[in-house]
Parts: structure tokens; C-alpha cells; sequence
């Protein structure tokens, strides 16, 4: 009886979703070109966060290695966006990134996905409105924060943020505001202010290179005492570290990486456009490739501009770039800089605001979340219920956490969806195909014959062949996993004593490394899916091990008060999951009906042909 529960249990987490074709639907046919895929890329990925994460990582983390950071950054990214693209080929539907983890790997892991994909959208929004609030403040001669900090500073503990920031609070209700009311921003108006964006990227290049002077990128003692003994700085001078262009070593860059994550965050949105998508197999991966590079080219002429025009250590960490101009008397085009970067992050935080309850809605749809949330208001179409719970998430943490904790947050939400993704990928190109060598039915035949005549109607080829249940690789998968995990760790924690011959260290460090290389040789002999897809990831499974270590990596990079939060959120997100997911959800609904005979779906199925 026991084994009977836990079996039906183990089912349930696993239970995929299924894609059924729905009446009126139309199919989309294929209109998105290359060009307009690396659009849609930089649309989302080429962020406002540059104009106030370079502060802090060049200030306190990389110095004027910031650039190598990015870089490296870049790299990381770029090989969970090979993975991105094959996991989207598995779906050859346009949709979510949450979709298609449901779609294929069942519940529990669509859950863990959707919850963290909802973090995200919230803590991207605070992230936003809260340099808005910066920036705003700078105008004010900071009148603003110094009020508020002098009012609330003695009432905040020391682990949360030093005085509540209202003024962003008040821009986020502004927004939700609109959103309820059905206020939506006009195209031309949003590339007015993309093109803002862009425009005050390329004006912070070109007149910080102007300004800048190549000394800033090879400072010494000699110059950090000096710049000590001034009396004019309105502010404290940061660390100097070894000096150089690289002042905080190796670990500063790898730390850095991990800070400007979040910078890389939604190339997703590519991959997700399979089935709109002209010569998938070609256009989406090399979309994603050439949209990071260019997200890489303005992020690192931002911040070389930045490192170029001031000290390192004389960089203001929230608000950089205006100060910097400052500091070399262009007061104006501080000014332009403080103008442009307002009108950029009002676009940005429109457009996030006016998405951030969507994966919350798919979730509440499903079932995996309370369902009420997806409720839509009859007169604006607008679920109002998940668009207060995701402005309520937002407001507490726009109150409670400091800037550097939304960020660590976000890139630790953002590595662990990337790593999600490549474990997928893994598991389902070593998924064992058993129905392609089944004889089929008569009846079968005659199914399949009509859901190849309308294909965009049925559910893709790929998808009925991949086998429900826990499959053989997902053993080795697991302890791979666990095995990069305790490595990324030791390397993260305690780099100094692998790499300085400690016995007991680096013994445990090469020991896991043979077990790894061990592992990833027993998941290189399983049998493979063969499936046809238009995208494959290359040199499996040693990239996808690559890349999952490598993401796990830069998680261990992050500080035990950003794991504390993390952690906390997931255990409220197992907890609804668990309390009323698991209970709730549509599939498991779905499943407790009789299933129709092969010949009344393909008599359903006719029907429903001949009437369209």
C-alpha cells in the first residue's frame, strides 16, 4: 500500500502537460527573420541596469576589470543560450520558457522554473525603480535620501536596506495603476524611448573616451593617497586593492560575472520563437550569439568609459556615470546623462511592469498556484489579483532590501533558471525513443494521418515520442549534479588552498573531478533521442556539464544573506506547491477522467476538421 502511495506521488511531480489543440485556434506561420529575432533580443536584454550596476561592480568588485567580467559573463551566458535553443526546438510552439519545462519535464520542475521565473520579474521591477528613485534623487541634490535616511535609518536593521525607498514605491503603484486601469504605452512612444536608450549609451562611449585617461587603468598607492588627502569628496573613497587594471584579482572578475547576470537575463525570449521563427535551426541560435555579443559591446563601453573618466575608487556606487562627468567639469552632459537614463528606465519599468504577472497567470491556470490569481476583470482584461499579489512582492522588497541585495537575488534566480534548462536539455536528448519502434494500429495510422495533414493543430511529433516516467540517465544526471555542486563549492569557497597543494583540498578537488569525468562518460553511452530537431547542442554532454558547473559556480560566488533569501522563497514556493499545487493542478484533474478510445479522438478530431 505504502509503495503504491509513493508511486502515485512520484507520478504526480513528474506528470507532464499536454498540448491539446483548442478550437479556433490559429497557427502562426513562420515571419520572424533573423533581424527581427535579434530586435526581439535586445529589446529585453539590453537593459538600463548598466547605468548603475557599473558603479558598484567597478567601485567594490572588478575594478576596470569590470570589462573582463562582462566578458566572462557573456561567455557563461552564451553557452546556456546554445542549450536555450535546442529546449525550444523540443516545443516548436511560440510560448514561455515555463511551458515548455512543463511540457517536458513534468510539474515539480515547471514549478521550481515558474517560481523562480516569477522572483525575477518582481525583483527586476525593483531593481529598476529603484535606480529611477537614484537618478530622480540626483537631480535633488540627493535631498530625498538624505530626508528619509535621516528619518527611518535608525528603525532598519542592519541585514535590510537603510531607509525604506518611497519614492520608487510610489512610481511602482503609478504603473500597477495604470496596468489595472488598462493604460498601455503606444509602440512609437516605446521606440522613442529605446531610442533614447541607445542614444545615451553611445553619447556616455564617445565623451567618456574623450574624457578618459588610460592612468585611471593602471593606478598605484601613490595615487590612492593622494586622492585620500584630498578634502573635497563628498563621499569615501572605495578600496584600492592591488591597483592596476585588475586590483581585486581573479576572484573579483569571477565575482563580477556573477553580479552582472542579471544584465543577461530574457535571451530567452528567442528562443521561445521556434515556430515564428524563419530557419529556426539557423536564426535562433545565431540570434541569441549576436544579441549577447551586442549586449556585451555596450555594457563594456559603458563601463570602460566609466573606469577611463574616474578612479575606481572614486566612482559613486549609485549614481556613476552623472558623477563622472561631473568630476571632469561636464556638468551638462551629467545632466544629458541623468535625462536620457530616466526616460530609459521609465520605458524599461513600463514594459516589465505591464509583464510581470504573466508567468504568475500561466501558473494560476494550471492550477499550480492559487487559481483565483488568474482571474481576468471583465471590463480591462486585466487579472487584477495577480497583477496586486506581484506589486505587493515588489513594494516589499522595494522597501525592505538594499540595491546590491535585489541584484545578488536576481542573478542567483537567473543562474538557476539557466541551469534548469541545460539539465533539461540533457534528460531529454538521452531520453530513450520506445514508441518509434512500436508498430502502430490501424486506427493509429489513421490518426497520425490527420494530425501530419494539420500539423499546427497537433501536438509535435517530438512530444509523443518522449517516454512519462523517470528515465535510466536521470541516475548518473543527478549525481553529475551533485558532484559539480560539492566542486563549484570547494573552488568557490576555498580557491587559495586547491590551488596551493593543501592535501586535503585539492586531493578532494581532483578526486571529483575523475568521478565527474567518470560520470559524464556513463551519461555519453546512453542512447540518444533521436528526434528530429532544427537545433542541437554540440559536443554533448561535455557542454552541458560544462555549463552547468560553470552557472553553479557563479552561484557559489554569492554571499549566505542572498542564499538565505533565496532559500526562504522557495520554501514559501514548496509549501503552496505542496499545500495546493500538487491538489489543485489541471492535469491532475485532467487525468482522473476516463481517456477517450483511439477511435473517439480520432472521431473528435474529425469533427472537429470538418466544421473548421
Amino acid at each position: 500500500m505504502l509503495s503504491q502511495y509513493v508511486r502515485l506521488f512520484g507520478e504526480k511531480l513528474v506528470r507532464r502537460k499536454s498540448l491539446e489543440p483548442r478550437e479556433g485556434s490559429e497557427s502562426q506561420m513562420p515571419h520572424l527573420n533573423f533581424f527581427d529575432l535579434v530586435m526581439l533580443g535586445l529589446g529585453r536584454m539590453l537593459r538600463s541596469g548598466v547605468y548603475f550596476l557599473a558603479g558598484s561592480m567597478a567601485k567594490f568588485i572588478a575594478g576596470p576589470a569590470i570589462i573582463i567580467s562582462y566578458l566572462v559573463a557573456t561567455l557563461f551566458a552564451l553557452l546556456s543560450g546554445l542549450c536555450y535553443a535546442e529546449f525550444g526546438a523540443w516545443v516548436p510552439y511560440s510560448g514561455s520558457t515555463y511551458l515548455y519545462t512543463y511540457v517536458t519535464m513534468g510539474q515539480l520542475y515547471a514549478f521550481l522554473f515558474g517560481w523562480n521565473s516569477i522572483l525575477s520579474s518582481v525583483l527586476g521591477i525593483a531593481i529598476l525603480s529603484r535606480a529611477w528613485s537614484y537618478f530622480f534623487d540626483s537631480l535633488t541634490g540627493n535631498y530625498i535620501s538624505q530626508v528619509l535616511q535621516k528619518t527611518f535609518s535608525l528603525y532598519m536593521p542592519p541585514f535590510l536596506a537603510s531607509y525604506p525607498d518611497f519614492v520608487a514605491m510610489a512610481l511602482v503603484l503609478l504603473k500597477i495603476g495604470l496596468l489595472v486601469l488598462g493604460v498601455y504605452l503606444s509602440v512609437l512612444v516605446s521606440r522613442v524611448f529605446t531610442g533614447i536608450n541607445l542614444f545615451v549609451k553611445i553619447f556616455i562611449m564617445i565623451f567618456g573616451f574623450i574624457n578618459g585617461d588610460l592612468h585611471n587603468w593602471q593606478l598605484t598607492e601613490e595615487d590612492y593617497n593622494l586622492a585620500s588627502s584630498r578634502s573635497n569628496h563628498t563621499y569615501r573613497l572605495g578600496p584600492l586593492g592591488s591597483g592596476g587594471f585588475v586590483p581585486f584579482g581573479f576572484d573579483g572578475i569571477l565575482q563580477g560575472a556573477a553580479f552582472s547576470f542579471y544584465a543577461f537575463f530574457e535571451f530567452d525570449v528567442i528562443a521561445t520563437k521556434g515556430q515564428e521563427a524563419l530557419n529556426p535551426h539557423r536564426s535562433i541560435p545565431l540570434g541569441i550569439v549576436i544579441a549577447l555579443s551586442i549586449c556585451f559591446l555596450a555594457y563594456s563601453g559603458v563601463s570602460a568609459a566609466l573606469t577611463l573618466m574616474v578612479p575606481y575608487y572614486q566612482i559613486h556606487p549609485e549614481n556613476p556615470l552623472q558623477q563622472a562627468f561631473f568630476q571632469v567639469g561636464w556638468d551638462a552632459a551629467g545632466y544629458v546623462v541623468v535625462v536620457g537614463t530616466l526616460c530609459a528606465l521609465t520605458s524599461r519599468l513600463h514594459s516589465a511592469v505591464f509583464r510581470m504577472h504573466l508567468v504568475m497567470c500561466e501558473m494560476a491556470d494550471d492550477g499550480l498556484i492559487f487559481r483565483g490569481l488568474a482571474r481576468v476583470h471583465g471590463r480591462t482584461e486585466i487579472p487584477i489579483l495577480a497583477v496586486l499579489a506581484s506589486g505587493t512582492l515588489v513594494g516589499i522588497l522595494i522597501l525592505l532590501f538594499t540595491f546590491s541585495d535585489l541584484v545578488d537575488l536576481m542573478s542567483t534566480g537567473t543562474l538557476l533558471s539557466y541551469t534548469l534548462v541545460v539539465f533539461s536539455v540533457l534528460v531529454l536528448r538521452y531520453q530513450p525513443d520506445q514508441n518509434f519502434r512500436k508498430e502502430k494500429s490501424h486506427e493509429e495510422t489513421e490518426i497520425d494521418a490527420i494530425f501530419e495533414a494539420r500539423p499546427l493543430e497537433s501536438v509535435p511529433e517530438v512530444l509523443t515520442h518522449l517516454t512519462p516516467g523517470v528515465e535510466p540517465v536521470l541516475l548518473p544526471l543527478d549525481l553529475a549534479v551533485l558532484l559539480l555542486t560539492i566542486l563549484s563549492l570547494i573552488l568557490a569557497q576555498w580557491p587559495s588552498r586547491v590551488f596551493s597543494g593543501d592535501p586535503g583540498f585539492t586531493t578532494g578537488a581532483v578526486l571529483l573531478l575523475l568521478l565527474i569525468t567518470g560520470v559524464t562518460v556513463i551519461i555519453w553511452r546512453q542512447p540518444q533521442n533521436p528526434s528530429p530537431l532544427h537545433f542541437k547542442v554540440p559536443a554533448l554532454p561535455v557542454l552541458p556539464v560544462l555549463t552547468i558547473f560553470l552557472n553553479l559556480y557563479l552561484m557559489m560566488q554569492m554571499t549566505s544573506v542572498t542564499w538565505a533569501q533565496f532559500g526562504i522563497w522557495n520554501a514559501v514556493g514548496f509549501a503552496i506547491y505542496f499545500g495546493y499545487g500538487i491538489r489543485h493542478s489541471v492535469e491532475e484533474n485532467r487525468d482522473q477522467q476516463p481517456p477517450a478510445s483511439n477511435s473517439q479522438a480520432l472521431d473528435e478530431h474529425t469533427s472537429r476538421a470538418g466544421s473548421s
